[in-house]
């Protein structure tokens, strides 16, 4: 369950409890307030419930889809998902931000919830704008990351910017080049019409950071604390040979001072699922064999981080040094 990916939504839709659904299933109120107190379950609002212990085992934008996901159930006016609720229905990261409240749009100041877990925004949602995801309408791909981009840290807007240009043009490990040409000159239009918009200044700059290569969050966040160390534009996936044929792929490669460097994030190594069922030990062999080759093959330097190293320029600076590699 803990992926970000479509397998999961049909599982995060059933297990959204409602308080209707569980008095037909022989609850009552007292033993659903049982539950609550006693921490065997957790409500999501009033009267939509998710198991504790399952709700444990999500990524934090899979708890905020689920919070979507019972808001949407909920509502019964004419607003969307929209902002950080569009993006976590669109598989999109949402880099150290906090996901207390749902977010719609309406084109109208009509009524959408009176719970405070709600932020209404109003603002005008063309026919493009709009899209269904696993029943619940949000705001297109487009409009999620113009959205976004606009007013969320910057860590978290290039992070969105390159999954969502990802989503657009990779085909495996092929790189479509007229669906990202085709991507940028759309939001290209899209913030050439918005001169004024809070924050355009901002998200004209993401745009033009943002590189889909990019394969997590981390690393997009790595690429911009690399850029304000004043670190040359590193390749993304860069590709060595391998042996026997295979090849293998790096996260970056800084050409001119030659040191390979690769974001480390935990799940590869703690979810069993992304492990592929392999144990621990075997994955952390196969990597290591893995860094020897291609340092042995290539006569780079190699330099591994995780994300506390990359929370600022200065802690990544600091990381780097220890590989004997300095910022410029």
């Amino acid at each position: 369950m803990r992926r970000m990916n479509g397998t999961t939504a049909p599982t995060l839709e059933h297990l959204v409890r409602s308080r209707a659904d569980l008095l037909l299933n022989g609850w009552t109120d007292r033993r659903i307030a049982n539950a609550i107190r006693g921490g065997a379950f957790h409500q999501i609002r009033r009267g939509w419930f998710i198991a504790a212990d399952e709700r444990k085992a999500l990524w934090e934008e899979e708890k905020h889809r689920v919070h979507v996901i019972a808001v949407a159930r909920d509502s019964r006016g004419p607003g969307v998902m929209s902002h950080s609720s569009a993006a976590v229905l669109w598989r999109l990261p949402l880099w150290g931000m906090r996901l207390t409240r749902v977010h719609m749009t309406t084109d109208a100041p009509h009524r959408i919830s009176s719970s405070p877990d709600v932020h209404r925004h109003v603002a005008a949602l063309g026919p493009d704008d709009v899209n269904v995801i696993d029943g619940i309408r949000c705001t297109s791909l487009a409009r999620t990351v113009f959205d976004l981009i606009r007013v969320v840290p910057v860590e978290a807007a290039v992070a969105v910017a390159d999954a969502a240009e990802r989503q657009m043009a990779a085909r495996g490990w092929e790189w479509d080049l007229d669906a990202v040409t085709s991507w940028r000159g759309g939001m290209q239009e899209r913030l050439d019409a918005a001169p004024s918009a809070r924050g355009i200044r901002q998200a004209r700059w993401v745009s033009d950071f943002a590189d889909g290569r990019a394969q997590l969050p981390g690393e997009s966040v790595s690429r911009l604390q690399l850029f304000r160390l004043g670190f040359e534009p590193p390749e993304l996936q860069v590709p060595v040979d391998g042996p026997g044929g295979s090849r293998y792929f790096v996260d970056f490669g800084l050409k001119g001072i030659r040191v390979f460097g690769e974001f480390d994030g935990q799940g590869k190594y703690r979810d069993e699922a992304l492990r592929s069922g392999k144990p621990l030990e075997q994955v952390l062999l196969e990597e290591k064999r893995r860094e020897d080759w291609i340092r042995g093959t290539t006569q780079w330097r190699f330099a591994r981080w995780e994300a506390p190293h990359i929370q600022t320029a200065r802690a990544l600076e600091s990381r780097l040094a220890s590989f004997g590699i300095a910022a410029p």
